[in-house]
């Protein structure tokens, strides 16, 4: 199953801890184990732009497309045979220790 994986920053956190691995250190060992598929990093919030249509017409404004103090700063997507499996993968990202991992079951289009 596949799995959006978002990494948040938290400004809430003002003495965030070593995470368990390097980013370097989680990327060889997902990746090259293949359960991670693809990821990277965003650019700043300030550069995104939210798209909504109304009634016909486009409306398109700066900034995340939500509402929040956290902002998400990358994201990866990873093949996982479980939730548990991919709550393991997600919790060894320094991330988890120094900001917040959200997880995504993908649901397929049955097309």
């Amino acid at each position: 199953m596949r799995y959006l994986m978002l990494v948040l920053t938290d400004p809430a956190l003002s003495d965030a801890e070593e995470g368990p691995i390097t980013i370097e250190q989680w990327v060889d060992e997902t990746y090259g184990a293949g359960r991670a598929v693809e990821g990277d990093r965003l650019r700043p919030a300030a550069e995104a732009k939210t798209v909504r249509r109304r009634r016909g017409e486009v409306i398109v404004s700066d900034g995340p497309f939500a509402e929040g103090y956290e902002l998400i700063g990358g994201f990866d997507v990873l093949e996982a045979a479980s939730p548990e499996e991919a709550i393991e993968i997600a919790s060894r990202h320094p991330m988890a220790s120094a900001g917040v991992i959200q997880l995504h079951p993908a649901w397929p289009l049955d097309l």
